[in-house]
């Protein structure tokens, strides 16, 4: 198959995602495709051209909202996309908004996502929403992919074991542990959806409409 810079850009992710960011180089990529480093120029210029087409690789798997779809299902659609694409590729966090050249995938995808907050939201609270939505789900993300203990496989009930008896002094995580986490029928991943919810009510006030409104 010939050289492209698809190609190169798809073997530096396959890098990235065995070995994060700091290991991808002009090198490592060229020995992912078991060619010359030199023969990548003839396509991508430079490091910072293949990272800059990594964050577009990435933004390009996220759920573009549309506008003739209640926002609010198009914004939990949305965040849903962005954590299983983030937690696949999490050397992603951090780096796609990063980029001073951004692609047209994530000029796209941004594009998208304000068009649907523009149907309820003024430009400037559409903003804020935009920010805050931002925020959690990358926040939660980076949290999620760097825990201790895989969430959501009944590991939180075997951490609870571990740390209630380090607790003597702290009555409320030791609560926490014993009556959520020590059940068995507490996952981590829950919150999540918990969470955004909470974001999306809230954003909702502003709207003027009703949740129903948003969910249709």
């Amino acid at each position: 198959m010939p050289l492209s810079r698809a190609r190169i850009i798809a073997a530096a992710a396959r890098v990235a995602d065995r070995g994060g960011l700091d290991s991808v180089s002009m090198r490592t990529v060229a020995k992912e495709l078991d060619v010359e480093a030199m023969s990548l120029y003839h396509h991508v210029t430079n490091k910072d051209a293949l990272l800059d087409g990594l964050a577009d690789w990435v933004a390009a798997q996220f759920y573009r909202p549309k506008t003739d779809v209640g926002w609010r299902v198009e914004m939990t659609k949305r965040a849903n996309s962005l954590r299983a694409v983030l937690s696949s590729h999490p050397w992603g966090l951090g780096m796609i908004e990063s980029r001073s050249n951004a692609g047209d995938a994530l000029l796209r995808h941004h594009d998208a996502v304000l068009g649907s907050l523009l149907t309820v939201f003024p430009l400037r609270m559409a903003a804020h929403a935009f920010s805050i939505l931002d925020a959690y789900i990358y926040g939660f993300v980076l949290t999620e992919v760097n825990l201790p203990f895989a969430p959501g496989e009944g590991h939180e009930n075997e951490m609870a074991e571990q740390l209630v008896p380090d607790m003597a002094g702290l009555p409320h995580l030791r609560r926490m542990a014993t009556e959520l986490m020590a059940t068995g029928e507490y996952s981590f991943t829950a919150e999540f959806e918990a969470g955004l919810d909470l974001i999306l009510d809230g954003l909702e006030r502003h709207t003027g409409g009703s949740r129903s409104e948003g969910t249709s």
